[in-house]
């Protein structure tokens, strides 16, 4: 696909989960499609006729197994972040349907224990899953959404 014909193409909306423990670390889980370290938040497309808020409770308990009775969502990005895919990726995700995603985020607090995150879901995304610090995110992040995990880092910053 030529750099013309992917910046006609539309953004995924799209949702994305901060869920930060008692301690202040963030829920981290290894991509299951990515044979390197490719660590990432929660995250998915909002269905039709879904709310951002509702979309990121299902993403949540579809990829971690984390059910909305466990968490208190405490805060949401005022804008939404968008981010482009490495050219060679965009015809090989969505159908080649988007350029990449424009995501609202929601930070949510986590509740529970550890034995009640399962990422053995139905269409598990994770190979594993860990705490980590915030401060971390970045240098753990594929580098094409380095730039979206630090704005949800900022806009979040206030709440760890």
């Amino acid at each position: 696909m030529r750099a013309d014909d992917i910046t006609r193409l539309p953004y995924r909306p799209c949702v994305g989960v901060m869920l930060v423990n008692r301690d202040g670390h963030v829920f981290v889980g290894q991509r299951i499609d990515n044979p390197g370290p490719a660590w990432q938040m929660p995250q998915g497309g909002i269905d039709r006729g879904e709310a951002p808020r509702d979309a990121a409770l299902r993403e949540l308990w579809e990829e971690t197994g984390v059910t909305a009775d466990l968490v208190n969502i405490e805060a949401e990005t005022k804008d939404w972040i968008p981010y482009d895919l490495p050219p060679d990726l965009v015809g090989k995700l969505w159908n080649g349907r988007y350029r990449g995603q424009e995501q609202k985020w929601f930070l949510m607090r986590f509740n529970g224990r550890d034995d009640q995150v399962d990422i053995a879901t139905e269409h598990q995304e994770f190979s594993r899953w860990k705490w980590m610090d915030p401060d971390q995110l970045i240098n753990h992040i594929v580098p094409f959404k380095r730039h979206v995990y630090d704005r949800v880092l900022t806009a979040f910053q206030h709440h760890f």
